[in-house]
């Protein structure tokens, strides 16, 4: 019955925002945003502790603001979400900008299949758009959510611009080269595994976990592996992609390792410079109090 109470909040939520004023829904989410951060419950709570990991010399009232500034975008990302499928596709392409997306459409350009990892940030599904616009076949993995209904729900709403969201199961990763060789944009969120599979890396001088999984298909690929991050900007959104060179030294085990390192520490750069756009109400550290997934 919770299940599918949440579900039917998602699917009156994707009719209704869609029907209100523009700048009335972004206002009243950020009022929202404000009273779920004054009430602190678990997620927010998690929130501002992942975000004073990454910035250790912040004061208690400056991290008390980058909450509310996180909690908001946050927020941001739900109406986007709710009302995207009414953006035009000059307002999809309009309000993006990169440091170097020829680091990507190149690659699509060529037909050659590219990796790209990235952390939970900014708008991710703006940024998959932009590049169906632009011809590239996004290929990405969903985690399965309860209800079944829901999960279809998010698997259409990307289908419907343009890209694919494939099950996390254990076939995902022979379709993803599949995929890759296919010449599609394989993109994985890719900054938190707490299972006992999950690679370990230093992040922000604390131990965590991240996914082996992009680390692996560009090994087995050859394909170019590039890291992004994605913020807000007024308008849309901005994408910071960077190139990862794959160590061509050590065994198969310590080239995995090497990159993820890499990954974690190219995501730290972006959330240093633009914390509030990282999303994360979980755990990411496996310190402290930390129990293994089974």
């Amino acid at each position: 019955m919770t299940q599918n109470l949440v579900a039917w909040g998602y699917f009156a939520a994707w009719r209704i925002l869609r029907w209100l004023p523009e700048k009335f829904v972004y206002a009243k989410a950020n009022s929202v945003a404000d009273y779920l951060v004054k009430k602190n419950g678990k997620s927010v709570a998690r929130l501002r502790s992942n975000l004073a990991r990454t910035q250790p010399e912040i004061t208690d009232l400056d991290l008390d603001l980058l909450t509310y500034r996180a909690m908001r975008s946050a927020l941001r990302y739900w109406c986007d979400t709710f009302r995207f499928p009414d953006w035009s596709k000059e307002r999809i392409l309009g309000t993006v900008t990169f440091n170097d997306e020829s680091l990507l459409l190149d690659a699509i350009a060529a037909g050659n299949g590219v990796i790209v990892t990235l952390p939970h940030c900014g708008n991710y599904d703006h940024a998959a758009a932009y590049f169906c616009a632009k011809g590239a076949k996004i290929v990405t993995v969903a985690e399965h959510l309860k209800p079944e209904k829901l999960f279809k729900k998010f698997m259409q709403y990307r289908a419907d611009f343009g890209m694919e969201a494939l099950p996390l199961d254990s076939r995902v990763i022979p379709t993803l080269m599949q995929r890759i060789k296919g010449g599609c944009v394989v993109a994985l969120a890719a900054d938190r595994d707490l299972s006992r599979s999950g690679i370990d890396v230093n992040f922000f001088d604390g131990p965590a976990r991240m996914p082996a999984g992009p680390a692996i298909l560009a090994l087995r690929t050859g394909a170019p592996l590039l890291s992004a991050y994605i913020s807000y900007t007024p308008s849309g959104i901005h994408i910071d992609l960077r190139l990862i060179q794959l160590p061509d030294q050590g065994s198969e085990v310590e080239k995995v390792a090497a990159i993820v390192q890499i990954s974690a520490d190219h995501f730290a750069d972006g959330i240093r410079n633009n914390p509030q756009d990282w999303h994360m109400m979980q755990r990411i550290w496996i310190d402290g109090d930390f129990k293994d997934r089974q």
